[in-house]
């Protein structure tokens, strides 16, 4: 071996000495940087400068006693979340922290103090699934494996309250308000009165009416307070603004984008202003109902959707209401008065419009006038009463059920005409300042207890990948006659979101919308819409638009168009399988151009089971569903129920979709059982969703050599465990 050179030696170590310093470089320079101290938050001190996600120091800092919670999709569950707050400080002086669940954490649940109680104000959603902001909760109250912040899964001594919002026609009815309740009892909490349940499908409010005023006293015992401590404050103040820039007044704006008329994300916060692209009647006979179709551009918006999906339209109220109800409240010579409204306590009650705004701008677009007048708000006018037998008669229908159901609810009567029937006024006649006696109602009372305008949801009718820039809705116009009583004759009632559309139709294509004679007078009944908008937004020439947005679904077709596929959707139900039925056509058309003509030839078949009153009368799309079969190569297969057409069942009935599932029952079953198929139900849940759920019990259990109850119904569960029975129906 050679010998290494002193000099070799020398850079040899400087090497190595400068290798190991550039390695160990943190651990030898530590010393001379300052060490991070770590911080620590305190939980009892947190409150809004602390953690933003713990309640528990958020109630200790603004000394609130009461924590509700509210688990809703559509806003319901949060109005009677805030409808409690209000109580509880109006009848015992309590102030409450009301929480949306998704903004918190619930590792100190178990820290509530021993004064307070909690308050679960829980809508179901779905089959039996939580709403999307209570996921979390109900996965932390649900998981055994969870601790709280003692060490374990329990919440003794806590004491709490249920209220559940769900709809009877739906299988799993409440079941995530039993859930919690069941729950939190597992888990040592102390549930105060009983658990109160709404019924959607009849009348939420008196399900509500009748369970709160048991939960109050047993909530005053268990909680050491007396009715009384409270007293009757206001939620919001309204001010009347003199100096104004126009340009920052909302008119009807949903959102301060849509004021500065600047671009941004289009969400339920801030909804896209679609133009009406197509608008057309779908019934061959409209002498007594409506369908419309509307396609909605969305070009341009960065709105994207999927099959499934719904789209949510904002209309306003009917201008016939807006102007009852200025008269009736004594505005109709301020109706543009500019306003401002603020929270008087912003945790219990926000501020649910944008304002600066006007009078006549909160009754047309902010809140829902045109909803029924509901009995609990009554009483709360009535101490504002033009007359002494007007506030008597407000307080009877607020007292006496059976009064306010026979005339409130059989005449479909809304907040302006309760004001003038208990006044004595026409209600047929026409409002005007002249006919209409004014009540000393404050506008914050109004604003307090009437709900905010709603969007109406509708499942879109069309694919993405036929239509990328354009939603389609399809919507069968509500329009119904009020039952007759002795204060009140029969009229017409008109739904709020259909009218709207249809309005819409006529108005995009230049039609004269045809008049309505109301059956008691003789007078000529016609609602109008303010469809051009605040500020004429909505209207560019002869191009009209209405905002809108799109909801997230779960009701997808399988990915494998190997697996066959049952829908079921009689009526306006058809909608969200046109949309299948696209989908599944663009599909085949991008396969058959690149592996040709035999590239379905191992597809599972689509299967759509639809019915309407006749052929001739209001068969949707009739005209659309032959090219889809043509496109699709047989594997569209559609069964048609015309239920007042030829042939009827042998004994003279008539004939529905379940019925023309149970004549395929063979099919049916080899589709499901032995195909791996998907069944999917869309339309009405009080009648037909259970009817086509029973024969499919029988169709499974028969195939499985047992009955409907056991096996078919055993069956039945499992495919919806899967997500391969899949329902989007309403009541």
């Amino acid at each position: 071996m050679a010998s290494t050179s002193s000099s070799d030696v020398i850079i040899l170590a400087l090497g190595v000495a400068l290798a190991a310093l550039y390695l160990f470089r943190d651990q030898i320079f530590a010393a001379s940087k300052p060490k991070a101290v770590p911080t620590t938050t305190s939980r009892s001190n947190a409150g809004d400068d602390g953690n933003p996600r713990d309640f528990v120091a958020k109630m200790k800092a603004g000394k609130k006693r009461l924590v509700i919670f509210y688990g809703s999709q559509t806003g319901t569950a949060e109005e009677y979340a805030i409808r409690l707050a209000k109580e509880a400080k109006s009848k015992f002086g309590l102030t409450s922290l009301v929480c949306d669940p998704e903004e918190y954490d619930f590792d100190n649940l178990d820290e509530i103090p021993e004064d307070c109680a909690a308050f679960f104000v829980m809508a179901t959603y779905g089959e039996g699934e939580p709403t999307d902001n209570a996921v979390q909760l109900m996965s932390n109250l649900t998981d055994e494996s969870f601790e709280f912040s003692k060490g374990a899964h329990r919440l003794d001594g806590l004491k709490y309250v249920v209220f559940g919002l769900g709809n009877r026609t739906y299988e799993h009815y409440n079941l995530i308000g039993r859930q919690v309740d069941a729950k939190l009892t597992e888990m040592g909490a102390i549930r105060i009165g009983e658990r109160g349940e709404g019924d959607d499908d009849k009348s939420m409010e008196e399900d509500y009416l009748e369970w709160k005023d048991g939960m109050w006293d047993a909530f005053a015992t268990a909680m050491g307070v007396e009715e009384g401590q409270g007293g009757d404050t206001a939620d919001f103040a309204v001010s009347e603004i003199e100096k104004v820039v126009p340009e920052k007044v909302y008119l009807g704006e949903l959102s301060a984008r849509a004021l500065t008329r600047t671009k941004g994300i289009h969400d339920a916060k801030n909804p896209y202003p679609a133009p009406v692209s197509v608008a057309r009647e779908l019934f061959q006979d409209t002498v007594d109902r409506n369908c419309v179709h509307i396609e909605l551009s969305t070009e341009g918006s960065g709105i994207t959707y999927q099959h499934g999906d719904h789209v949510g339209v904002w209309p306003t109220n009917a201008e016939l209401e807006v102007e009852r109800l200025l008269c009736a409240l004594g505005l109709w010579d301020k109706k543009d008065q500019v306003i401002n409204i603020e929270s008087l306590d912003p945790a219990l009650a926000k501020v649910p419009f944008p304002v600066p705004t006007t009078y006549a701008t909160v009754l047309r677009h902010y809140i829902d006038i045109s909803a029924l007048a509901g009995r609990q708000m009554l009483g709360t006018f009535a101490k504002f009463a033009p007359t002494p037998e007007a506030e008597a008669y407000m307080k009877n229908l607020n007292t006496d059920k059976e009064l306010y159901q026979k005339t409130v609810v059989g005449g479909s009567l809304r907040v302006g005409e309760v004001l003038q029937l208990a006044a004595g006024n026409d209600l047929l006649t026409p409002p005007t300042k002249e006919n209409t006696t004014a009540w000393s109602i404050p506008f914050d009372i109004i604003v307090s207890s009437i709900t905010r305008l709603q969007p109406r949801y509708y499942s879109i009718s069309s694919s993405p990948k036929l239509n990328p820039n354009s939603i389609h809705v399809t919507c069968v116009v509500l329009k119904w006659q009020s039952v007759a009583n002795d204060k009140v004759g029969t009229k017409w009632i008109y739904g709020v979101g259909s009218n709207f559309l249809l309005n819409l139709k006529y108005a995009a294509n230049g039609e004269t919308a045809p008049l309505v004679t109301n059956d008691t007078t003789g007078n000529a009944v016609l609602p109008t819409y303010a469809i051009e908008g605040p500020r004429g937004m909505y209207k560019a020439e002869t191009i009209y638009k209405t905002p809108i947005h799109v909801r997230r679904s779960t009701f997808r077709l399988p990915t494998n168009p190997k697996s066959p596929v049952i829908m079921i959707g009689p009526g306006t139900g058809v909608a969200p399988f046109r949309g299948f039925v696209q989908e599944r056509v663009a599909l085949a058309r991008r396969s058959i151009e690149k592996n040709g003509p035999d590239a379905l030839a191992d597809w599972g078949s689509i299967t759509l089971f639809y019915g309407c009153r006749k052929s001739t009368e209001d068969f949707l799309y009739k005209e659309e569903w032959p090219q889809y079969k043509e496109e699709l190569k047989g594997k569209f297969i559609m069964h048609n129920a015309f239920s007042r057409e030829p042939p009827y069942k042998p004994d003279g009935s008539k004939i529905y979709v379940q019925d023309l599932i149970w004549q395929e029952k063979d099919a049916v079953a080899d589709a499901i059982l032995n195909g791996k198929g998907y069944v999917y139900i869309c339309g009405d849940a009080k009648n037909m969703s259970k009817a086509v759920e029973d024969v499919l019990s029988r169709i499974l259990g028969e195939a499985k050599g047992g009955s409907a109850e056991v096996e078919g119904t055993a069956e039945l569960k499992l495919l919806k465990e899967r997500s391969r029975l899949l329902l989007d129906v309403w009541s």
